[in-house]
């Protein structure tokens, strides 16, 4: 990919995204409209699970997702929280780790963050260590 635009970023995460989960024996269902509030739909074994797919780049060995949307007009700068009732899963692709990670947003506030290695005070509430969240929940 030679120029990081917005929506290049995040073509490739979804790129990404479906060969991930393809690896890990889901079909992939992709919408016929850019207005869904979901990227991509999965299925396995009777289960339908809708994804909504993020590209983020790891900050001091964090990777924070907020669970919200934005975008720019001639108005300025918006930003809207998603309605959680409509997806089911979040999937995070980072390309500092090449990985896709996956989240239940209903398990969560506002967003969360993944960190890449576990907290120097040994703290265990509240952390989410990326290599946890690697596999998609059934």
């Amino acid at each position: 990919m030679i120029e990081h635009h917005t929506k290049n970023k995040g073509d490739l995460g979804v790129l990404k995204a479906q060969v991930d989960m393809f690896e890990q024996g889901w079909i992939i269902l992709t919408p016929h409209t850019e207005h869904a509030p979901f990227d991509l739909v999965i299925y396995r074994d009777g289960v339908f699970k809708r994804v909504q797919v993020k590209y983020r780049t790891a900050d001091r060995g964090f990777l924070q997702v907020a669970f919200s949307t934005s975008w720019a007009d001639k108005n300025g700068s918006h930003t809207k929280a998603y309605d959680k009732s409509e997806i089911d899963l979040f999937c995070i692709y980072c390309p500092e780790t090449d990985q896709c990670y996956y989240v239940d947003p209903a398990q969560h506030d506002r967003s969360v963050t993944l960190r890449f290695e576990p907290p120097k005070n040994n703290q265990s509430k509240g952390v989410h260590l990326a290599e946890n969240f690697t596999n998609i929940p059934q």
